[in-house]
């Protein structure tokens, strides 16, 4: 049966149906949640960075979060307990007191003595270092039921590794800085300026490795008017240096005639060499090394792999260089730490970020749920291994975050 309603007598129902009852969506939205951050105070050889300054408490704090923070936590990145105190953070003076915290943030992995003041299903945010740990270092870890996040596997936006790209800016930029330092005469160097003025040849820098390392280091050396060749295996990252700085730069794939024609003439070498699997490979021979001028100076970054010049040796901030053929090196695993509060405020600008949509989200679960980025970097999850290269290290029981994550459909 056909009915017929007439214009006037549809305006009259959608009058009527206006004012009846209706069904309302509203989003539902999780509970913010309060965060309980601790930050230790670093405990290994010669770190000096902390991964939280002052203002980022600051406004952790605001948000309603609460951070403890031991004494002299940030003494040796030139920020004072009162510094902390003045941002709203609870300054503490045992470790012990910090390891109540349901997330510990620091920049060195866990000493042992730290091991053993962690507590049940806490969240560990740090670097990893899984090449220098133990099995029984992550058999601890699983057995308190921790969460781990390294800050060498998390990503961001770009796929890139955020913490890894910002130290190795800094470390770059430095590296060409204190190659200055040790061409003076008061190192006992050549007695030269880095760079060149009007008049003079400019300085000669080798630059090994074509990475981000390599491109800061390159754009330092420019600046200061250095005459700059850097070598690399591959041409992809030679191309992508040279987009980078926007300018033609001396590049070379890694010929060892054509090297050792060149460092027979440098000024400066740096070897940021970057390996993603292993030991670095060791580009420059020690004969090569010895013909090299007397009073040059070798900076090699790549040290903490293993180094990339045959004559280098690990030093440390408190007696950084030694003389071999003539030739300054200057081997120091980490060199961002002699700039402590400009790396301090690298890792902060990172991990703010991170902690606030945590607590957005309503905690680290939900985080890794929502944000694939974050979740590359958890190398333990409640216990579990989800790190392959560290379950097949170490031989531990794996499991994928991904599926961990896809199981609370």
């Amino acid at each position: 049966m056909n009915i017929n309603i007439s214009p006037a007598g549809m305006s009259a129902l959608a009058q009527s149906g206006a004012f009846s009852t209706q069904e309302s969506l509203l989003e539902v939205r999780r509970q913010k949640k309060e965060l309980f951050i601790g930050i230790p105070k670093e405990t290994s050889f010669q770190e000096n960075r902390i991964s939280l300054v002052p203002e980022s408490v600051a406004l952790l704090i605001n948000n309603g979060h609460r951070i403890r923070i031991e004494a002299g936590a940030g003494s040796n990145a030139t920020f004072t307990d009162n510094d902390y105190s003045e941002a709203g953070a609870e300054i503490v003076y045992s470790p012990a007191e910090v390891y109540e915290s349901d997330i510990i943030l620091k920049v060195a992995p866990l000493s042992t003595e730290e091991l053993s003041l962690t507590k049940d299903k806490q969240t560990i945010i740090s670097i990893v270092q899984a090449h220098s740990q133990n099995k029984e270092y992550f058999k601890h870890l699983s057995q308190k039921k921790i969460t781990g996040i390294g800050f060498e596997y998390i990503k961001d936006q770009t796929d890139l590794i955020p913490v890894i790209r910002a130290m190795s800016e800094i470390v770059g930029s430095t590296a060409i800085l204190i190659a200055a330092e040790y061409l003076t005469k008061d190192n006992n160097g050549q007695g030269i300026i880095l760079g060149g003025i009007t008049g003079i040849p400019p300085t000669e820098i080798v630059i090994l490795g074509a990475g981000t390392v390599g491109e800061y280091a390159a754009r330092a050396a420019i600046g200061l008017g250095a005459n700059v060749k850097v070598f690399d295996s591959s041409v992809y990252r030679l191309k992508r240096l040279q987009n980078n700085i926007g300018r033609r730069v001396y590049t070379s794939t890694i010929n060892p005639r054509l090297l050792r024609e060149t460092l027979h003439t440098a000024d400066v070498a740096i070897g940021a060499i970057y390996s993603t699997d292993g030991r670095t490979p060791c580009i420059v021979s020690e004969e090569m090394v010895s013909e090299m001028r007397y009073g040059s100076v070798i900076v090699d970054v790549s040290i903490d792999q293993g180094g990339c010049f045959e004559t280098s040796e690990v030093t440390n901030h408190n007696k950084p260089t030694f003389r071999k053929y003539g030739v300054i090196h200057y081997c120091v695993p980490n060199i961002a730490s002699r700039v402590s509060r400009t790396a301090s405020y690298a890792l902060s600008n990172i991990f703010t970020p991170i902690l606030s949509s945590m607590a957005d989200v309503g905690g680290m679960e939900e985080l890794l749920w929502q944000d694939v980025n974050v979740r590359h970097g958890v190398y333990m999850f409640k216990g579990t291994s989800t790190n392959k290269f560290i379950s097949d290290y170490f031989n531990l029981p794996f499991r994928d975050i991904d599926l961990i994550m896809a199981s609370r459909i």
